[in-house]
């Protein structure tokens, strides 16, 4: 069984910093994308940024320049560093994981159970 442990979400003002975290449960065989998605409220969950198993990172544009995602393979951790906070980044932060456990299983997604942002002064 596998758990993505997210911590770091709350209540900050606009302009504003958060920092998330994500954890593995449990060592991978092979990770191959880990990164962050957000859903708020009445709108689809959206992709916010990942990063590659080789260190290439894909950002939505409305956080470009602001958030940086960062990740420890060794640990299976992944950090989202959120600057400039706006109202409109209010929003539930899911973690997500793709990989395989072992060298014999499939591929697949993993989440964790969300972690509230919210911006309002």
């Amino acid at each position: 069984q596998v758990q993505l442990v997210e911590s770091g979400g709350g209540l900050v003002q606009p302009g504003g910093s958060l920092r998330l975290s994500c954890a593995a449960s449990r060592r991978f065989f092979r990770v191959n994308v880990m990164g962050w998605y957000r859903q708020a409220p009445g709108k689809l969950r959206e992709l916010v940024a990942v990063v590659t198993s080789g260190d290439t990172t894909n950002y939505a544009a409305s956080v470009t320049g602001r958030f940086t995602i960062s990740r420890d393979s060794a640990k299976n951790t992944v950090l989202l560093q959120m600057n400039s906070l706006k109202p409109e980044d209010t929003a539930v932060y899911y973690c997500n994981l793709n990989g395989e456990t072992t060298p014999w299983a499939p591929a697949r997604d993993y989440w964790g159970q969300g972690t509230q942002v919210t911006v309002s002064s």
